[in-house]
């Protein structure tokens, strides 16, 4: 069976993301379109420009977008001869259900015969003012299927309303070719605890450094990423004692992350849920899991699922219980040595981007196979 798929995605401007594309385009019958915008301009972060580093099996379309940085209005001008053009079958639409693209899209694949399936991370119950509250039941109506990327975005959907099909899928997986285990002897070189990630309130470091307080001797700790957060928790380390043992760094485009985390024997994610926020994901975490890093996470939203049985949770915002598990690592080479090895083992099997796009390429076939609305 062929199936023609058009993914709109400005995630995909960043290259490691790619990896997906050209997994999916290698499985049966599949011809595959991503269109993407020239650039997309991320508030936290900056101006992403599009990165080209696995464009193979598939085509790479650069359409420009309307209101580039606003998640909620932006779409593109030039969809309509895009699928005129490339005549999909499937319009899958890699954005959330409440945003103009979403709408957009949704119209014109129907107008053009193709059945589509949208993405949504939003794991919090949220009532949004017209006239998003509008375009997000025009999705729920009109999309007989729609991917959630946490057991929470699942339960929302359901709870909003949304009477389709549901699959849990991660938007995307790692390429354990480029995340890979490094090799180092322990013996040589002082444990270091790492955090890689934005440096904001909602991300915990700041419980991080409470717990590096609490652990003797001294640890020491590496934290890298940018955020406004960044002065309070340097002002923070100082009082605490830790500006010796703590070091900031800047943060580092995606590429560089490999290297960043051969450099750390733990990684902690210790993020705490706001009545507007609570973690999502954690991308950092397959990535460190499938370097064979140990990770060190907080209950926040979908952290535990992500981490199984593959690492240590703690309850958020604890930051005795973090340090307590901090020195179970530092103490116990063995186990660090059996974590690692499970982290890997558990990315292999289940974030990939050879299995996300399996997955996905199973949802393709259950939603070419349902009657037409």
């Amino acid at each position: 069976m062929t199936m023609r798929v058009l993914m709109l995605s400005k995630a995909l401007v960043t290259g490691v993301y790619q990896r997906k594309l050209e997994e999916l385009a290698a499985l049966p019958g599949v011809e595959l379109l991503a269109v993407v915008p020239p650039r997309w301009v991320e508030k936290r972060v900056g101006t992403l420009e599009l990165e080209r580093r696995f464009t193979a099996g598939y085509e790479l379309a650069v359409e420009p977008m309307r209101v580039n940085g606003n998640h909620h209005l932006h779409y593109y001008p030039g969809l309509k001869r895009q699928i005129a053009r490339f005549r999909p079958d499937i319009v899958h639409i890699d954005e959330e259900p409440y945003n103009l693209v979403c709408t957009h899209a949704t119209r014109l694949a129907r107008q053009a015969g193709a059945r589509t399936l949208f993405f949504t991370w939003q794991n919090l119950l949220r009532t949004y003012p017209p006239p998003f509250r509008q375009m997000e039941q025009y999705a729920y109506r009109h999309n007989p299927i729609a991917l959630a990327g946490n057991r929470d975005a699942d339960d929302v959907l359901r709870a909003k309303g949304f009477r389709g099909q549901i699959e849990v899928i991660p938007q995307f997986g790692i390429d354990p070719d480029l995340y890979a285990p490094r090799a180092h002897d322990d013996s040589d070189r002082p444990f270091i605890v790492g955090y890689l990630g934005r440096l904001v309130p909602e991300k915990g470091v700041g419980v991080l450094l409470d717990a590096l307080a609490q652990v003797t001797p001294p640890t020491r700790a590496l934290i890298i990423g940018n955020g406004d957060d960044l002065p309070t928790l340097q002002a923070q380390a100082a009082r605490l004692g830790l500006s010796a043992s703590v070091e900031f760094r800047a943060g580092v485009p995606a590429e560089q992350v490999p290297q960043q985390l051969a450099q750390m024997d733990a990684l902690v994610v210790p993020s705490l849920t706001r009545t507007n926020w609570k973690e999502q994901f954690g991308r950092i975490i397959i990535e460190a899991m499938a370097c064979e890093v140990p990770v060190i996470g907080s209950d926040s939203g979908e952290i535990p699922q992500v981490i199984g049985s593959a690492g240590l949770v703690t309850p958020e915002g604890d930051a005795a219980a973090l340090a307590q598990a901090i020195r179970a690592l530092r103490d116990g080479p063995a186990q660090r040595r059996t974590l690692g090895v499970a982290a890997r083992e558990r990315v292999l099997q289940h974030f990939t981007q050879a299995q996300i796009a399996a997955r996905t390429y199973t949802v393709y076939e259950r939603l070419l196979a349902l009657p037409r609305s």
